[in-house]
């Protein structure tokens, strides 16, 4: 297979979008994903940029990404986040999504984070099982919180 990891440039905004898009159906939740590509964009490339991304390319067309941001922890420090990670289901199952993975644990260890986190569902056997396969410690007695926008704009 043919294929190519390199950080993501503005020009890979669009199809980046497409594949979240595609993530949030995958994880039942379509309506969720309200970014625009102009905010999606300025968030990755513009004067305070605040997440980097590295894309997985097969004959040159964006077929997986992990998008990541350093997020602080009052008990650990810096830590790199990963937000998303994606590879299309076309490539599944065919090594790339270890890849991509590997040089995301790979920029948080030369980056010298304190460790990396990032969330799954707990239906999502799948991924549990990837993540499993790297010993990743799987928490529970979280609960997720959120305010919407609405919700702020109305306080």
């Amino acid at each position: 297979m043919d294929f190519n990891i390199r950080f993501a440039t503005a020009e890979d905004c669009p199809r980046i979008l497409e594949l979240i898009n595609e993530l949030a159906l995958y994880e039942r939740a379509p309506e969720e994903v309200t970014v625009t590509l102009e905010h999606f964009t300025e968030a990755g490339f513009g004067q305070q940029s605040v997440w980097r991304a590295f894309v997985a390319e097969v004959s040159h067309k964006i077929v997986g990404f992990a998008l990541y941001y350093t997020r602080y922890s009052t008990w650990k420090g810096c830590r790199l986040y990963l937000e998303d990670f994606i590879v299309t289901e076309e490539f599944r199952g065919k090594g790339l999504g270890k890849i991509l993975f590997d040089k995301v644990i790979e920029e948080a260890k030369n980056g010298n984070y304190n460790g990396m986190v990032w969330q799954v569902l707990d239906w999502n056997e799948p991924a549990i099982n990837f993540y499993n396969k790297y010993k990743a410690h799987l928490e529970s007695g979280w609960l997720n919180a959120a305010l919407s926008t609405e919700q702020i704009k109305a306080f």
